[in-house]
């Protein structure tokens, strides 16, 4: 049960490595109509979306430390 919860920290931590490239527009779409509504979000969102997802990454970050140290400490 340990590893499941240490799984689902590491599946919130790429949520927010994925937030944060959305938001800093390194990740692009094929898709011309969906791309100029994504850019159109990040005009308008794009500031506290980089926020919350880097605060959501450090959040996860200390979790899967703490984690792992309870972990290797029984």
């Amino acid at each position: 049960m340990e590893y499941l919860g240490l799984i689902f920290e590491f599946l919130f931590l790429g949520a927010g490595v994925y937030l944060y490239l959305f938001a800093s527009g390194k990740l692009k779409s094929r898709n011309i109509a969906v791309s100029e509504k994504s850019e159109a979000f990040r005009a308008s969102n794009g500031g506290w979306l980089r926020i919350l997802s880097l605060a959501l990454m450090a959040i996860m970050i200390i979790n899967i430390i703490l984690h792992i140290q309870q972990i290797w400490n029984v």
